[in-house]
């Protein structure tokens, strides 16, 4: 795992920014490791449909079991969604990250929302907290795991682009490795957040109304662009939108657009996961 670790954290060096897809099962990561992406992270809003309930309805144990299935089904480092590290106590944090690390995971991300529609960004001074108790965590692990710190804000209808900065900022000092800032509106927004952190930034793209191109958010700084739950929504919609044509049309004209059999087998050469 020290090497898988040390490939992840290496990606993050640039130049440029480099694409981390999120699969949602095996097959999924089976095929972006054949189609040549260096490396993964899981979604757990992926996860959640692939067993037909919500996001954010998942447990720790349901959540790690996932990512270990994600971990052993190829050769790549997995970076995790660990949503809000299922706690709200920094110890709660601290206990996800040794766990998460513990599945061969090479990092995992912790984000500042609550999950109470009420208050739904934890106050300032102990999503610092967590932060810090999920820095120390790591730092205390036998090997590497590339910690991502997450500000929420404009996800959950807070959009303070200076609340938001000071949040990453604040998650640097405590050491996180890598910042992020789901559901930025614009390149100018994403450049100004770029500029303000020294650590590397994740943007996601998918979410919103804003599409930025792979080069578009290298020139404005990025080093990692992650694609969270797009790519199962997606799929989960074509599935849909299918089976309402099926069922209310009576017309099967979805099938000219499927991949062909053979094309779909040849993503699964034989893998054996190695010993941990």
């Amino acid at each position: 795992m020290n090497d898988k670790s040390a490939r992840f954290r290496a990606l993050h060096e640039g130049p440029g920014a480099f694409i981390l897809p999120n699969p949602w099962d095996a097959g999924t990561a089976r095929i972006f490791a054949a189609l040549g992406f260096p490396a993964l992270a899981t979604t757990s809003a992926g996860m959640a449909f692939s067993h037909g309930v919500r996001d954010g309805r998942a447990g720790r144990a349901e959540m790690l079991a996932h990512c270990a299935h994600i971990v052993g089904a190829t050769g790549l480092p997995v970076s995790a969604d660990l949503e809000n590290g299922f706690g709200d106590s920094p110890e709660a944090v601290a206990e996800t990250i040794r766990a998460a690390a513990g599945t061969g995971l090479a990092g995992g991300s912790i984000e500042d929302h609550t999950g109470r529609p009420e208050a739904p960004v934890y106050d300032f001074t102990l999503a610092v907290e967590r932060i810090a108790a999920a820095v120390e965590a790591r730092r205390r692990l036998p090997g590497d795991f590339v910690l991502t710190a997450r500000a929420e804000n404009f996800l959950w209808g807070r959009p303070d682009l200076d609340d938001t900065i000071r949040r990453l900022q604040a998650f640097e000092a405590a050491g996180a490795d890598v910042l992020y800032a789901p559901g930025l509106p614009d390149i100018e927004a994403v450049r100004t957040v770029c500029a303000a952190v020294t650590r590397p930034v994740n943007v996601v793209v998918g979410i919103g109304k804003a599409r930025f191109t792979r080069e578009e958010l290298s020139a404005a700084g990025v080093r990692r662009i992650s694609i969270g739950s797009s790519l199962a929504r997606l799929a989960y919609g074509a599935v849909a939108r299918a089976a309402q044509t099926m069922q209310h049309e009576g017309r099967f004209d979805f099938v000219d657009g499927a991949m062909g059999f053979a094309e779909i087998e040849a993503f699964f050469t034989p893998f054996e996961a190695p010993e941990r």
